[in-house]
C-alpha cells in the first residue's frame, strides 16, 4: 500500500509497473509454472485479492507464494517470517531489493502484491488489479480441475463497472477517510463510503453475489475490504457510522464468503491489525494494537444460501490449504 497526501486529501500512488505475465509473453514475460514468485502480505487488502484468487484457481504449484511480515518501515516489506529473515527462494531480506533489481532508480511505491521473476530477481509487475485478472485468463492452462470462472466473458462489462464503483468509494474510500487531512475531506469520503455501502446492501438483498449467480472477481474485491472493516477501518480509519456487524445484509454476505473455501482460510486477523495499528503511526502514534473485536461471529450461520446461487458455478471448491500456507492458529476464528 502506498499513499500520498495532496492538500487536505489523500491520493493513492498508482504509478504501477504494468508489465504483464501473459500466455504469449508479449511483454517479455511468458506464463511458465515455477518461474515467478507472488510476493504478498496477508495484512494488505490488495495483496489478499491475489491470495484468494490464486487459491480459488488452484495456482499454488504454478505460481509459488512468498509471504512478507505484517509490519514494514520506509525500507519496504521484509521477509521476517522466514528463517534468517530472507525469502528462501529469492534470497532477499526486503522486497525493495527486487524493485531495485528491476530499476536501480525506482522511486515509486514498493507495494504488494508483486510478481517477481525468480531467474533475474526482478519485479515484473505490481499492477494489482491486472494481476488477478491475468490469473484468471493468462494462467488458465494451469488452473486446477473444477476451478471457477471468476471473470466470465458475458459478465465482464458488469463486473468491471461494479469494480470501478467499489474501488473508488469502498476499497479506496476507507483510505480516503482514514488519511484525510481536513474535516471536509474526511466528511466527503465518509459520506461516499456509506452511501456506496447502502447501495451495495440494496443490490445484495435479493442476490447472493454481486454479479450473476456465482462468485466473481467483484466479490473478491469487495470481500477484502469488508473483512477488515470492524478490525481496523471502523475505528482506526474513523469509518464509524456503523460496524459491519450492524449492517445485516453486508454482514451476512461477508460471512457467506468467509465460510467459503478460499476466502476465510486465507485471512490473518493478527497480521491485519498489527500492520494498520503499527505502521500508521501518524494515525496511531502509541502503536497499541487493540485486542478486539470478537471474531467468533464470522462462523455464525449466514443463511444466504436461501437466495440460490452456486458459489463455484459448474466447478468445485478448492481442496485443503497447501502445506506451509496455513494461517497460524489463533489468527482467525
Amino acid at each position: 500500500m502506498s499513499y500520498v497526501k495532496r492538500g487536505s486529501g489523500y491520493s493513492r500512488d498508482d504509478r504501477y509497473l504494468t508489465t504483464r505475465v501473459t500466455a504469449d509473453g508479449h511483454d517479455g514475460f511468458a506464463v511458465e509454472p515455477g518461474r515467478y514468485r507472488l510476493v504478498v502480505s496477508r495484512a494488505c487488502p490488495w495483496a489478499s485479492r491475489a491470495v484468494i484468487v490464486r487459491r480459488l484457481l488452484g495456482l499454488e504449484a504454478a505460481l509459488p507464494m512468498a509471504v512478507a511480515g505484517p509490519v514494514h518501515d520506509e525500507r519496504s516489506w521484509s521477509f521476517d517470517l522466514d528463517p534468517g529473515g530472507r525469502d528462501p527462494v529469492l534470497g532477499i531480506e526486503r522486497l525493495r531489493e527486487a524493485y531495485l533489481a528491476r530499476d536501480p532508480g525506482y522511486d515509486r511505491g514498493i507495494t504488494v502484491p508483486a510478481i517477481v521473476d525468480v531467474p533475474s530477481g526482478k519485479v515484473v509487475t505490481n499492477d494489482f488489479p491486472q494481476i488477478t485478472i491475468d490469473m484468471s485468463l493468462e494462467w488458465k492452462p494451469f488452473h486446477r480441475a473444477g476451478a471457477p470462472d471468476l471473470y466470465p466473458p458475458a459478465l465482464r462489462p458488469e463486473i468491471d463497472a461494479v469494480n470501478d464503483l467499489v474501488y473508488a468509494d469502498v476499497n479506496n474510500g476507507v483510505y480516503r477517510a482514514g488519511f484525510a487531512g481536513s474535516q471536509e475531506s474526511y466528511a466527503e469520503a465518509y459520506e461516499r463510503l456509506f452511501a456506496r455501502l447502502d447501495q451495495l446492501s440494496d443490490r445484495l438483498r435479493a442476490s447472493r453475489y454481486l454479479v450473476g449467480d456465482t462468485i466473481t472477481e467483484a466479490d473478491v474485491r469487495l470481500f477484502t475490504t469488508l473483512v477488515r472493516f470492524d478490525a481496523v477501518y471502523h475505528g482506526h480509519f474513523k469509518c464509524n457510522r456503523r460496524k459491519l456487524t450492524e449492517m445485516p445484509v453486508l454482514w451476512a454476505y461477508a460471512r457467506d464468503l468467509f465460510q467459503t473455501p478460499g476466502f476465510g482460510d486465507t485471512v490473518d486477523f493478527d497480521h491485519i491489525k498489527r500492520h494498520y495499528y503499527t505502521v500508521h503511526d501518524d494515525i496511531n502514534p502509541t502503536g497499541i494494537v487493540p485486542e478486539g473485536p470478537d471474531l467468533s461471529g464470522w462462523l455464525e450461520p449466514h443463511r444466504r444460501a436461501a437466495l440460490g446461487g452456486r458459489p463455484f458455478g459448474d466447478g468445485t471448491p478448492p481442496g485443503p490449504v497447501a502445506r506451509g500456507e496455513e494461517v497460524p492458529a489463533g489468527h482467525r476464528p
